[in-house]
């Protein structure tokens, strides 16, 4: 008999007031009994309408009946026939906006805790198991992937089962691209990430860092020199949008992507270990109200910071971060200042910035987004103490593979354009996905496209 229980099993946490102190991992995983009960909650409906939310179709009602009956690692396994990275997407997936949206439980009370399954499952799995890695025959063909992170590691993996040869080419040092710079750990510990890509090395797969498609090597390169038979482009949304207003020149003003590289892939959190010194004073402003704001103001209160402030010229309700980020971040100290934008930033003769000036806002009417247009209020100007600056309110693809390759269409934000369900580009054999088509979105989504690309370069490669 399913268990009726109206609401989720509670994800055990450290303490607020302790965890805004480390970067530990702030949620610690359901236990065995926790996981077990709350496996039970599920319905297994017969149409399976959480699946409908899931952009890579794990096959939820059959792991979770796994985990039900305490075989976890079967739930593992059946998780991983689609899903190259549970661990991953068990932590930072969008489940309230996806596979839990459409659970039938929460229609009238919580849904299943559909993401904290998917978490326990990896995670009991690389508690326990040791992976034997099989490395598949090559049948003979070589794919070129651009970009480590998650929709180019679920490209190459796929592929490497196939028996393709794939090189993974990455800008940057270390390989795993946003899951490595861009999320704490605190929120995705590193080495849950790494053992991921050793995987991948162990499946055959060659990964070169330090290597800048477009300047390094160019597309054109990869097929005329190289041999490639297809390419796929995953290199993300990595170049910050800016205010243009004035100030923003200032030192003490980052973008988000800077402070998080800093802090995550340079292990500016661990200074002096590591020598990457990342200052953010006394006061500390961060622009924006998505994902990557929250991360960016919680990572400031670790470093030492006072006060933190998330400034966003819209209301609460209007925030596009996850709920559950918010509220880890409201319950860390982290102040709201919403309904505000800023208009200036102003420095000292040293040429550090040391106030913001912003302006109070109302909401009009709904936009074209569908979101209420944020409208200043007259004489409201309000000038603020700021040691620290950090803008984080997008990011758009880096413009130097769309520079350097003929016949490679973008929009007019600088997205590669390619069909929504193969991934195919208008530049012949060369694919792409996730955010440098998108803009910056969700892990799962970059993953999705990953996975589509493989499938659709497997048959036209095979004919």
């Amino acid at each position: 008999m399913p268990n009726m229980r109206p609401d989720k099993n509670p994800m055990p946490e450290q303490c607020p007031n302790e965890r805004n102190k480390n970067f530990l991992e702030v949620t610690t995983g359901y236990t065995e009994e926790m996981a077990i009960d709350e496996a039970k909650r599920c319905l297994n409906c017969k149409n399976r309408p959480c699946m409908q939310g899931c952009p890579v179709s794990v096959k939820i009602p059959e792991f979770i009946e796994r985990i039900a009956e305490g075989d976890f690692e079967g739930a593992y396994q059946k998780i991983k026939e689609t899903n190259a990275l549970p661990a991953v997407c068990g932590r930072v997936c969008p489940q309230e906006k996806q596979c839990e949206a459409k659970c039938v439980r929460g229609i009238k009370q919580e849904s299943v805790g559909i993401g904290r399954l998917e978490r326990f499952a990896a995670d009991w799995h690389m508690q326990h198991i040791e992976d034997k890695i099989e490395v598949p025959e090559w049948n003979g063909k070589k794919v070129a992937v651009v970009g480590s992170g998650p929709s180019g590691l679920t490209a190459a993996g796929d592929l490497a089962k196939r028996g393709y040869k794939v090189t993974v080419f990455e800008a940057f040092h270390t390989a795993g691209g946003v899951l490595m710079y861009g999320i704490p750990e605190f929120r995705l510990p590193k080495d849950i990430v790494q053992k991921e890509i050793d995987n991948l090395r162990a499946m055959g797969v060659d990964i070169q860092t330090n290597v800048i498609i477009g300047k390094t090597i160019m597309i054109d390169e990869l097929f005329d020199d190289m041999g490639y038979d297809a390419v796929y482009i995953g290199s993300g949304a990595g170049l910050p949008s800016f205010m243009g207003i004035e100030g923003e020149s200032l030192n003490g003003v980052y973008s988000a992507n800077e402070f998080l590289t800093r802090i995550n892939l340079m292990k500016g959190y661990k200074f002096p270990e590591y020598d990457t010194p990342v200052y953010v004073g006394k006061n500390v402003a961060v622009l924006g109200g998505g994902n990557v704001a929250m991360d960016a103001a919680r990572s400031a209160k670790r470093l030492g910071a006072e006060n933190v402030y998330i400034i966003y010229r819209r209301g609460k309700e209007e925030l596009p971060a996850r709920a559950e980020e918010v509220h880890h971040a409201e319950e860390e100290g982290i102040i709201f200042k919403l309904l505000q934008n800023p208009t200036r930033f102003i420095g000292n003769e040293d040429g550090w910035v040391t106030n913001i000036e912003v302006l109070h806002m109302e909401l009009g009417e709904p936009d074209d987004s569908g979101r209420r247009r944020p409208v200043p209020v007259e004489g409201s100007e309000e000038i603020l103490d700021i040691d620290t600056v950090i803008v984080a309110i997008g990011q758009t693809p880096n413009p130097l593979i769309r520079k350097t390759t003929k016949g490679l269409e973008t929009n007019r934000k600088g997205c590669i354009i390619a069909d929504e369900t193969t991934g195919k580009t208008s530049r012949d054999h060369v694919y792409a996905g996730g955010d440098v088509v998108t803009g910056a979105a969700t892990v799962i989504l970059a993953m999705g496209a990953g996975k589509a690309a493989a499938e659709a370069i497997d048959k036209e490669i095979q004919g």
